[in-house]
């Protein structure tokens, strides 16, 4: 394969981890294991502070010293859009890959796509966690079919998400591939060594929701199923790890009036990176009880610990977890994931599950995320 020059357009430092950050960051340095030149072009402002529904947006890592990050796109700016978009014109990357995850980022990404393409030598492919957000905003079709039409290709990391770009598009070329592994959070650690960094009870058994929390991801779902009486017989808790995006009151409220306290441990910071490894090396099963989603990351992250995971079948998530092989894929309804749950214990399915997962996510590789880009690419050549 010829080494190529590479732009990758999306979140990365200094704004904070998360699974954007993350995967672009990893997207990069992939390209980079295999000789290309990568410049990743983040934001300068990405959300205005009144918008952002987390605590901080940026992180407080050291900058990576492996990767070329150039902070330059205001996200709200036009004249800043056409700006670096002629910047980015002009280096005349062979390739220019666009995370695309709602239609607020649309007019910037479009833009910054058109006027990139002018060179006549760039392509552009968009990398589309969703087409149609999970969360609804005004104008939202409009502004998801302005960025479709900025691109020359698509790779989507779920059927769902495919299905979607088809509403908007049905010509330019695109791959389904799915989230690859992240594994960039360190090793295995031992269960008794991740709970003694977390403070958490040794003979307990945990069950582990991760991830920033946001009303679509079913976290009221797992505490009602949680509320099952049959828990209290069993060594196990409910460990909440990552920050309201919400408000957390609905959640805090509903664990006091099914006494939970003393049965949930609740972590609801932002989880800096170096310890996600703990989190889920403690943990026995990762719970996803989404109600609506397309892919998540926290699927590969749980893959690259070896956990059993309970998801739901919406969106693209049943494509990622084997059901009765890796974990459950339950409905998003209160009974079925207690029931699950509840199986998953007393039937002693760690072992099993655990050792299952670590054969299935060989099939999440970067490499095989870098061949179908390259295969977006020489198709739109064709077109």
């Amino acid at each position: 394969m010829e080494k190529r020059n590479v732009i990758i357009i999306g979140t990365a430092y200094p704004f904070r981890g998360g699974g954007m950050s993350t995967y672009n960051e990893r997207l990069a340095r992939a390209f980079q294991d295999r000789g290309d030149k990568v410049t990743i072009y983040t934001f300068s402002l990405q959300y205005p502070g009144f918008l952002f529904p987390g605590k901080t947006q940026y992180s407080t890592d050291h900058p990576p010293t492996d990767l070329n990050i150039k902070v330059a796109i205001n996200s709200v700016n036009p004249f800043n859009w056409i700006k670096v978009g002629i910047e980015i014109k002009k280096l005349k990357a062979d390739i220019v890959v666009i995370r695309y995850w709602m239609p607020f980022m649309a007019p910037s990404l479009g833009t910054l796509a058109r006027i990139i393409r002018r060179n006549k030598h760039s392509k552009v492919v968009a990398i589309a966690d969703n087409i149609i957000p999970h969360e609804k905003m005004p104008g939202g079709h409009f502004l998801s079919k302005f960025f479709v039409k900025s691109c020359d290709g698509f790779i989507v990391m779920s059927r769902s998400v495919l299905n979607d770009l088809n509403k908007f598009d049905k010509v330019r070329p695109r791959l389904f591939s799915p989230h690859p592994l992240y594994d960039n959070f360190g090793a295995v650690i031992s269960k008794s060594q991740a709970k003694r960094m977390l403070g958490l009870e040794e003979e307990t058994h945990y069950i582990l929701f991760f991830g920033f929390i946001r009303q679509y991801k079913g976290l009221d779902l797992l505490i009602k199923a949680f509320a099952d009486e049959r828990f209290r017989k069993l060594p196990v808790k409910l460990l909440i790890a990552g920050e309201f995006y919400v408000d957390g009151k609905q959640y805090l409220d509903l664990i006091d009036s099914l006494g939970l306290k003393a049965d949930i441990v609740l972590r609801t910071e932002f989880i800096e990176n170096n310890d996600i490894v703990n989190y889920f090396c403690a943990s026995d099963i990762v719970a996803q009880p989404y109600k609506d989603a397309t892919q998540s990351g926290v699927t590969q992250i749980a893959y690259h610990f070896d956990k059993p995971m309970l998801t739901t079948n919406v969106g693209g998530l049943s494509e990622m977890v084997p059901h009765e092989k890796v974990g459950y894929v339950v409905s998003p309804d209160v009974n079925e994931i207690s029931e699950a749950l509840l199986r998953f214990f007393i039937e002693n399915k760690e072992t099993e599950f655990s050792a299952n997962a670590a054969n299935e996510k060989k099939r999440f590789s970067w490499d095989l995320l870098l061949e179908k880009i390259d295969a977006v690419v020489v198709e739109s050549y064709l077109k």
